[in-house]
């Protein structure tokens, strides 16, 4: 499919959303509009917020440090999976005596190590980083882990006929097979990576965009969590942008088939 076309297709149903939006909010059709409203605000209403908060600059501080503990939990977290998942897909002896603790480290439900991280690290940008770090870490290394040893075992074979060593094995073998396994729990792992930021700033913090949105929430400024959320919803999309052009850049080889390759 042509790129524009995909784009206006896209473009065409958010303004389907925001048109059904507008119309049961409006229009007394569920209930009179003010009951409606008060629960779900308007999209002209929300719309209207966001440009205030940019225009007056009061967002930009807010976004610039969740900006800062998504970036940070994204690397850490992804940089970290990468790694281990490598070492633990090469090394059978290791993968099996940690696979049980992995397991139940993963199964560990995040928001309830976050107040714990907040005792830890207190309340600044690093408690934040390393409940993203625990989203982020087990999407990568699960991925890396699987898509490293779901290489093909004819072309190992192949590539150690040629007499290649394991240092070379990992740069032209596996490296390659696992790369596309990589982006695509990158990309699942940048949502995660803003949710524990924001998730992070909404039990405890005094800044960023969680901290809006709690801040919003408890007064019932429903126009202000929408508005919150929307940014954050724009804010994922450009990030995901963003990885989807390096891991074109990587992925030069790929097939063009998939639609994240064509955005």
């Amino acid at each position: 499919m042509p790129r524009l076309k995909l784009t206006v297709l896209q473009i065409g149903v958010g303004l389907i959303f925001l048109l059904l939006w507008h119309v049961l909010t409006v229009y007394p059709i569920t209930g009179t509009a003010k009951q409606v409203q008060f629960f779900f605000s308007t999209p002209l209403d929300v719309l209207k917020r966001c440009w205030t908060l940019f225009a007056s600059g009061e967002i930009w501080g807010h976004l610039w440090i969740t900006l800062v503990e998504t970036i940070l939990a994204f690397l850490i977290g992804a940089g970290g999976g990468i790694i281990f998942g490598f070492l633990f897909a090469r090394k059978e002896l290791l993968a099996a005596v940690f696979d049980p603790y992995i397991k139940a480290a993963n199964a560990l439900p995040r928001v309830v190590l976050a107040p714990i991280f907040a005792l830890w690290f207190g309340l600044g940008i690093w408690s934040k980083v390393a409940l993203g770090f625990t989203l982020v870490f087990f999407i990568v290394f699960f991925n890396v882990y699987q898509g490293v040893r779901e290489v093909s075992p004819v072309v190992l074979a192949n590539a150690r006929m040629l007499g290649m060593n394991e240092r070379q094995l990992l740069r032209h073998v596996y490296w390659p097979s696992a790369l596309t396994w990589v982006f695509s729990s990158l990309h699942t792992s940048v949502g995660f990576a803003l949710v524990g930021a924001v998730v992070g700033e909404y039990l405890g913090s005094s800044a960023g965009l969680g901290y809006k949105i709690h801040e919003a929430e408890s007064v019932f400024d429903v126009t202000g969590v929408f508005a919150g959320m929307l940014i954050l919803s724009i804010f994922v999309i450009l990030i995901d942008m963003l990885v989807t052009r390096i891991e074109n850049r990587f992925l030069v080889w790929r097939p063009q088939t998939s639609l994240a390759a064509r955005t």
